[in-house]
């Protein structure tokens, strides 16, 4: 392994806390990190979530589903989408890592043969837990086929290591037989394979690091007033090909991280004005388009003119014209490439500007008001309370999609994404683990009013997050059996259960700093804590009887048995 990719992936250990893993399984996870994260800009996640690679892999080290720009990582998951939109946009994306110098023609055609075997009704090879766990996914995605926009799924492989990809005709001939195979298959729109060698491998990387960037053509522009708080502003509009330069990458793929997405996604075509804005752009009165939609608005941290016309625009969001943009995006080829688009940029480093401004933008059309909590001040002020902590203890606390991914400072795993808090509180301090997966969209309906509430304490929210990464820590150094993870949130209800059994206060009571204290000392002593989650799940083990089915441990009658049996241990531990 040449120096520079050395360099890096002893970067990624360390900042994935992965240290205790063999040399293979942390390139594994490194090309897993590298490949995924280049079509997925959404809440940070942990390669723990998507890596495949053991026994029972199938040649496959990694398996990433992407339904609608989100991580699914279990059909759960997937039920949560299929109540919230219409339709599937999906990406299969799958990685075989190899820290060898050079590019193995068997161990590429044993890549190909098991990604094709993953979607066989009758697969051929033998299935670890995670490939089955990823099958049970896309087994579902197909069930609804009819879903599927803007058609059927992308398939995309990549083969990593740490040579050069020199177009050998032998390798060749073996990289497009796998993609005539899948392409029988009949079930992509569209199948790609990537053999990537050191240099792009190194490239991919430092992407991941960057903030997103572009340079574009704005020649008809008017520079607003001075705004306070504002660096600059301009409104005007932009021809399609130079707004496609903006919101496209390299690859010529929609970027999928420009998107507020806790405001609002995109909708397709199930929404009747999203079929009139294509009907308008297809039409032979298109050059009205430009007084009949509102726009796009972006807010950008770096805004720079170039020379003249040509700006450079850094660390940008679309805050508001996310169904314009996908609409524009899918009409492109046929589109009239001069298409002219309404187009706002504010420039500002000032969160309460951006704030403001995604507020006011959003409120023009109807969003619920659960999709603006990033923008409330409980929210702030969870995201302050954490950064308060010793330096050894903190987590960080992502209101925002990737707002903390891209700080060197800050360790992947110590980043905690939204969703995963709503869980890990819903488990511990709400009592309903069962409710975290199969049935978290009726958690999430209670953020605002049960838990994350305005006047409630703040310590249970951060004792809950510090429990889930201890956890996290016990499942990745192998502490504790990976069958366990299915009930991952009972365990977290079962430590603060052996932690302080005491009667729970309510979430605004001054006794729950108390009450939170008393867990959070055992927490930060890493041999009480990891001898708390062995407890914990021991319990939980017992509680299942061997059986860790999804049916069976994420129910409410697991969850009662599981409070049951803390109960009889509290009891005993106080005799």
């Amino acid at each position: 392994m040449d120096r520079v990719t050395d360099s890096f992936l002893a970067d990624f250990v360390v900042e994935h806390e992965l240290t205790g893993l063999a040399a293979d399984k942390k390139f594994e996870h490194f090309a897993s990190f590298v490949a995924v994260r280049r079509h997925y800009n959404g809440e940070t996640f942990l390669t723990d979530e998507i890596h495949t690679g053991g026994s029972g892999d199938t040649g496959i080290d990694a398996i990433a589903i992407l339904v609608n720009g989100s991580l699914i990582v279990d059909v759960e998951g997937l039920a949560e989408h299929a109540d919230l939109s219409g339709h599937f946009d999906v990406s299969f994306i799958f990685v075989q890592a190899d820290r060898g110098a050079g590019f193995d023609g068997k161990k590429l055609s044993d890549f190909g043969f098991g990604v094709k075997d993953f979607f066989e009704s009758k697969p051929k090879l033998a299935r670890n837990d995670a490939i089955k766990n990823a099958a049970e996914i896309m087994d579902a995605l197909y069930k609804s086929g009819t879903k599927f926009r803007p058609g059927n799924p992308i398939c995309r492989l990549y083969f990593v290591t740490t040579g050069t990809w020199q177009n050998d005709h032998d390798l060749e001939a073996r990289r497009t037989a796998i993609e005539a195979d899948l392409r029988s298959l009949k079930i992509f729109r569209d199948v790609s394979i990537n053999c990537v060698g050191a240099e792009q491998l190194q490239q991919l990387y430092r992407q991941t690091k960057n903030a997103v960037s572009a340079e574009f053509n704005f020649p008809n522009r008017t520079l607003l007033p001075e705004i306070n708080g504002v660096t600059e502003a301009y409104i005007g509009f932009i021809t399609l090909d130079d707004f496609l330069s903006i919101v496209s990458d390299d690859e010529g793929e929609l970027l999928g991280s420009i998107f507020y997405e806790n405001v609002r996604d995109w909708q397709d075509y199930t929404a009747p004005v999203n079929d009139e804005i294509r009907e308008t752009v297809m039409s032979d009165h298109k050059d009205r388009f430009v007084i009949m939609n509102n726009g796009i608005t972006m807010i950008a941290r770096t805004l720079r003119a170039l020379r003249r016309d040509r700006f450079h625009i850094e660390d940008f969001q679309i805050v508001n014209g996310c169904q314009t943009t996908h609409i524009l995006f899918d009409c492109h080829d046929s589109a009239d490439s001069s298409l002219l688009i309404p187009l706002r940029i504010v420039a500002t480093q000032d969160e309460n500007v951006i704030k403001s401004i995604i507020r006011g933008t959003n409120r023009q059309t109807k969003v619920e008001d659960d999709q603006f909590f990033a923008l409330t001040d409980f929210a702030e002020q969870l995201e302050d309370y954490f950064l308060t902590l010793p330096d050894a203890h903190r987590l960080y606390y992502e209101r925002r999609s990737g707002q903390y991914s891209r700080l060197q400072t800050v360790h992947a795993t110590r980043i905690v994404a939204h969703r995963n808090l709503v869980r890990a509180v819903g488990a511990m301090f709400m009592g309903v683990p069962h409710q975290t997966t199969r049935s978290y969209q009726s958690l999430r309906e209670t953020i605002g009013k049960e838990i994350f509430a305005k006047g409630q304490r703040l310590e249970p929210y951060y004792v809950s997050a510090f429990s889930l990464y201890k956890l996290d820590v016990n499942f990745r150094t192998q502490r504790l059996d990976p069958k366990l993870k299915a009930a991952r949130f009972h365990i977290l209800l079962a430590m603060r259960l052996l932690a302080n059994p005491t009667v729970l206060p309510r979430m605004n009571a001054h006794e729950m700093q108390r009450y939170c204290d008393r867990i959070q000392k055992i927490l930060w002593d890493n041999a009480k804590a990891d001898d708390l989650c062995a407890k914990a799940a021991a319990i939980v083990e017992k509680a299942a009887t061997g059986n860790f089915n999804r049916d069976n441990v994420r129910t409410q009658p697991f969850t009662e048995k599981v409070v049951a049996l803390c109960r009889k241990e509290a009891r005993s531990a106080e005799r």
